[in-house]
């Protein structure tokens, strides 16, 4: 049977950021054109026909926010028929996970008329299916960091342990058992303890701080990490 198709495709990048101050927000980009002229609506655009999916999500990141990086994660693909009024078009999510103080320099352009961070509890109407995008990176995240330890990158490279906490409690919106979870960590050895302080913030004896095991954790993954929150 003679099938004819009439499908481009799209690539969209969820970059979530995450500061001890702010919480986890999300880079949106301001539409400059129709449709959802005005609108807010996640980083994005259409694959060339020589460009992987891969290099055209990080093209479209850099052009319209002036961010790059390195590694974004493929999400899920996006094709419910009526998702874009403009014709038939197939979105391949991909996300990652930034420190956002290091990108607090934005660069709106090409279709983007803005770019901004929002928290993610304070975001804006989006335009397209991207409320629903969102969420589902949202749940992917959460999922990720309960099976996967992640997000060293975004503490200081020296740190006390209660920062690793914040930034659990942070990610997942949630409350963790304290205890449990340094437990879980130090039976991993992914954190090396250092022989100096943290700075005292109270009447306390402040704790050592801690450095992240990369070759170590690199180790453990390849071996198939187990880890569970």
């Amino acid at each position: 049977m003679k099938t004819t198709q009439n499908i481009q495709v799209a690539v969209d990048a969820i970059v979530f950021g995450y500061s001890k101050e702010n919480g986890v927000s999300v880079l949106l980009i301001k539409r400059k054109y129709e449709p959802f002229q005005g609108q807010w609506a996640i980083p994005g655009g259409f694959v060339k026909d020589e460009e992987s999916l891969e290099a055209a999500v990080e093209r479209e990141l850099k052009e319209e926010t002036g961010v790059k990086i390195n590694y974004l994660e493929q999400l899920y693909t996006f094709g419910e028929p009526d998702r874009d009024p403009r014709k038939r078009i197939l979105a391949v999510a991909y996300f990652g996970l930034v420190k956002s103080a290091q990108f607090e320099k934005l660069k709106a352009s090409t279709d983007a008329e803005e770019a901004e961070w929002f928290n993610i509890k304070k975001l804006p109407k989006l335009a397209f299916d991207h409320k629903k995008v969102l969420r589902i990176a949202i749940e992917r995240l959460r999922s990720k960091i309960k099976y996967q330890p992640i997000g060293f990158e975004l503490l200081d490279k020296k740190f006390p342990f209660s920062d690793l906490e914040h930034l659990y409690t942070t990610l997942l919106d949630r409350p963790i058992d304290r205890r449990n979870f340094k437990k879980k960590i130090s039976h991993l050895k992914i954190l090396d303890e250092l022989p100096e302080k943290a700075k005292s913030k109270g009447a306390g004896r402040p704790g050592n701080l801690f450095q992240f095991n990369k070759s170590r954790y690199n180790e453990l993954v390849r071996k198939g990490l187990h880890f569970e929150l």
